[in-house]
């Protein structure tokens, strides 16, 4: 994956967020091409993350992206495969890792600077997407942060096959 093709994943990541799909939608959708999922179920599977999972402000949507997205990318498949497990867990513990020491932190309330999901809970009403709503969330910043961990992680991946 070239610089290029990294920042065009990136950008649609945040064009997806911008046009109104969830932090976890806008990163999967992404990269769903890669795996040979169409956008709309991508979106689909991912629709649940948002709002820290169903608007209960635990782990990042964006976040939960990159944890979909590896296991698209190297799940196991066979019940019995613990080295495959394991090796995709270590790979989601090291990109979520990244996210965390960029980020400051994987849970939704604490980026939005919310005292704790105790407010979100049975609070499942999205916010409307208004021009106020952008310039208070740093969500879209988490997005490009997520697709740039996972574009790189790519890159990485096919450097290292070389």
């Amino acid at each position: 994956m070239t610089e290029h093709e990294i920042d065009e994943r990136v950008a649609r990541a945040v064009d997806n967020f911008m046009a109104g799909y969830g932090c976890c939608q806008s990163v999967v959708a992404a990269f769903s091409d890669l795996y040979g999922l169409d956008e709309t179920m991508a979106k689909r599977i991912a629709a649940g993350f948002g709002g820290g999972v169903g608007r209960m402000r635990m782990m990042c949507g964006a976040v939960s992206g990159i944890v979909i997205l590896v296991g698209l990318d190297c799940g196991q498949t066979e019940g019995s495969d613990r080295e495959g497990k394991s090796a995709c867990y270590k790979v989601v513990q090291d990109l979520l890792e990244q996210s965390r020491q960029d980020n400051g932190s994987l849970i939704c309330a604490e980026i939005l600077g919310i005292k704790g999901h105790e407010k979100a809970h049975n609070n499942y009403v999205a916010s409307p997407r208004t021009a106020e709503y952008y310039k208070t969330r740093p969500c879209a910043a988490k997005v490009e942060s997520a697709a740039r961990i996972f574009a790189n992680y790519l890159k990485n991946k096919e450097t290292q096959a070389i």
